[in-house]
């Protein structure tokens, strides 16, 4: 499809190099969901895959990447603690933990971490909900720099606080702060461009392609919207409200169209956008991403519909099957077309992305049945999970 296309010649322009298998960031190397590999394994005994380790990381949703032989992911202790965690990635060695003071802050949930480490060129950038910035080095954990964007930079809190991972583009680092995002020095942490510093939307921002013009989509408070990536100009917006302004799912870029959906039966939508502004092609409620992302396969949106897995077209929206069993969960898929989903009550499933039929090729029980959110990460034969009382677990599945 000519979107991959563009979204990949996109991230050669404006990433560092990423080693085959690694997912560096949240959503994987290509910030879509959708991993490199094919080569791993479905095909289980009736235990379910070996687990090669466990952690415990402390209360949160913030998912797991893997660099360079190493997996980082954030959590909250003694509710008054954030650590920002660095592991070996084959053996769960602790390699250094980076703890700061961050409350719990269990409004209407668990509480504790919600962005996701980004990784690049030897450095650990994580935001967390209360408005720290730090850029650590990827060996030591030693702090490099560190901005409080709320109180050096002005920003507003949303109601459940900052969520946004960082977008790696060229030198900067971009967030999903203020009304249409905030792009630092990565080396530095010195501002190159920002926006009003009015309260954010929950979601991370997406690259893409613009005529050639590196992009970047933001899902904001109350629209999603194109900015441009070398100065944040804005280049297109539609208003996307939702029920106290939780918009969190990261937008989907199809061409010069963008998928949107937000929960509390708010639903989705697909929009055109070009120099001329934005169309809406159709909108309506069979998609409900409360807060994981949907991911696009061969025409077709998989994700998950309020508390259900579900699939729809991208032609008009319309709902092709569901499945209740896997709950508020989410999903990350591979190459090859195999969905990886975590279901809320712990389970790794691994499904077919067919739009005929729910296909299920595997299911076994990794973490304990507590509640499940956060989205799971393939790498180099493994399938990384937690779950929001702090429970990780590294599965193996390579061939």
């Amino acid at each position: 499809m000519r979107n991959v296309c563009t979204i990949l010649l996109t991230l050669v322009a404006l990433c560092s190099a990423v080693w085959a298998g690694d997912w560096p960031w949240y959503r994987g190397p290509n910030h879509d969901g959708v991993s490199t590999e094919t080569d791993w394994s479905s095909d289980w005994p009736a235990a379910g895959p070996k687990v090669l380790w466990r952690a415990e990381i402390g209360v949160g949703f913030s998912s797991i990447v893997v660099a360079d032989g190493r997996a980082y992911t954030m959590g909250n202790v003694d509710k008054n603690t954030d650590v920002v965690w660095c592991f070996d990635a084959a053996t769960g060695k602790e390699i250094w933990a980076h703890r700061y003071p961050c409350p719990l802050e269990a409004k209407y949930y668990d509480g504790g971490t919600l962005s996701t480490p980004t990784v690049d060129n030897g450095k650990v950038y994580s935001l967390s909900k209360m408005g720290d910035l730090f850029c650590l080095d990827a060996k030591t954990g030693q702090v490099i720099w560190n901005v409080q964007v709320n109180k050096d930079l002005g920003m507003k809190y949303p109601t459940w606080h900052f969520s946004s991972s960082g977008l790696i583009a060229g030198d900067m680092i971009v967030y999903n702060l203020g009304a249409a995002g905030l792009a630092l020095d990565k080396n530095t942490g010195k501002v190159i461009w920002s926006s009003e510093p009015s309260e954010c939307g929950y979601a991370t921002p997406v690259p893409y392609g613009n005529g050639g013009v590196p992009c970047a989509a933001i899902f904001g408070k109350d629209s999603v919207m194109g900015v441009r990536l070398s100065d944040g100009l804005k280049i297109w917006q539609a208003k996307w409200e939702t029920r106290y302004d939780v918009n969190a799912s990261d937008p989907i870029i199809d061409d010069n169209r963008v998928f949107v959906s937000s929960g509390y039966n708010r639903g989705c939508g697909l929009f055109r956008f070009g120099p001329d502004g934005t169309e809406n092609l159709w909108e309506n409620r069979e998609m409900r991403n409360h807060m994981n992302c949907s991911v696009l396969w061969k025409g077709f949106i998989y994700g998950i519909d309020e508390n259900q897995l579900k699939c729809i077209a991208t032609t008009d929206g319309s709902g092709q099957w569901a499945e209740k069993s896997i709950g508020k969960g989410s999903l990350t898929m591979s190459a090859d077309g195999r969905l990886m989903v975590t279901s809320e009550k712990g389970e790794l499933v691994i499904v077919k992305a067919e739009p005929t039929q729910y296909t299920e090729l595997a299911r076994a029980q990794i973490l304990s049945k507590t509640r499940c959110w956060t989205v799971p990460t393939l790498a180099n034969g493994r399938i990384y999970m937690r779950n929001a009382k702090g429970e990780m677990a590294c599965v193996d599945v390579s061939r």
